[in-house]
């Protein structure tokens, strides 16, 4: 320890004691955080106009590509799962335009909400208004409103995946629901009944003995192979009776619309 008394002694310690030393120090470190903070600006300011900013807004970013693949994976999907396995059997054109467009919006929204730093309240409000938005058109089958979920929900698995699900990880899921999917409708041919309201005027035949006949009158005057069907509310001052005929709307020849209402 005696040099690091004679350093002491010698005097090389007296700037710590020193007030106008200390100013000066800290002068000089004030001074270069300032140069650091305005060469951070210079080079920030040269990325932007390297990456050709415009307004303060860049141009163009890495995470394009991310949004161009990743977009190319779900539509793929979504064509697999509408077109390629829902519209040869359904036929419906209006749902296959509907489908495509509401996973296409899911998907755009839920990919730029990530790219926000938004607090929690901002996300459970924006998600609140988009649940109060929905189309004023009459009740759909449950059939297809189990493709609209299965729609929403590849769009939204797709935009928000990140570094902690691997591409493998997403492939399998979107190759799962393809799957199951497919195995469900094509497979292991799962019918899709369908439920169809008639106003009955040969009230004579709702008695438990006349069903044949009832069913027959059904059969003949719809055209419609119907597997079962209920007696509903029963009008004696009109002498007519609500009848739920059922069907498998795969064997029918054309196209039934079906009647998904309540009972009451």
């Amino acid at each position: 320890m005696n040099w690091l008394v004679e350093i002491y002694n010698a005097g090389m310690f007296d700037f710590l004691i020193d007030g106008d030393a200390n100013e000066t120090i800290k002068g000089l470190a004030k001074t270069i955080e300032d140069s650091a903070d305005g060469i951070k600006d210079i080079i920030k300011q040269s990325k932007e106009t390297a990456s050709g900013g415009f307004l303060g807004v860049p141009l163009f970013e890495n995470d394009f590509w991310k949004l161009a693949f990743k977009f190319g994976m779900n539509l793929s999907v979504i064509l697999i799962i509408v077109r390629a396995i829902y519209y040869p059997i359904a036929k419906r054109k209006d749902y296959l335009f509907t489908y495509i467009m509401i996973s296409l919006v899911i998907f755009m929204i839920c990919f730029t909400l990530k790219k926000f730093e938004m607090g929690m309240g901002m996300a459970l409000g924006l998600f609140a208004i988009f649940g109060i938005i929905r189309y004023r058109t009459d009740p759909i089958p449950i059939k297809e409103m189990t493709y609209l979920f299965i729609v929403i929900g590849v769009s939204v698995i797709n935009a928000l995946s990140n570094k902690k699900m691997s591409y493998a990880e997403l492939a399998f899921t979107n190759a799962a629901i393809i799957g199951v999917t497919y195995g469900l409708e094509k497979i292991w041919l799962l019918r899709h009944e369908s439920r169809k309201v008639i106003t009955f005027e040969k009230i004579d035949l709702i008695t438990p003995e006349k069903h044949n006949e009832l069913l027959a009158d059904l059969q003949k005057r719809t055209g419609l192979t119907i597997t079962r069907f209920e007696i509903g509310k029963i009008n004696f001052l009109n002498d007519t009776a609500q009848v739920f005929i059922y069907y498998n709307e795969d064997e029918q020849k054309g196209h039934f619309r079906d009647e998904g209402i309540s009972k009451s």
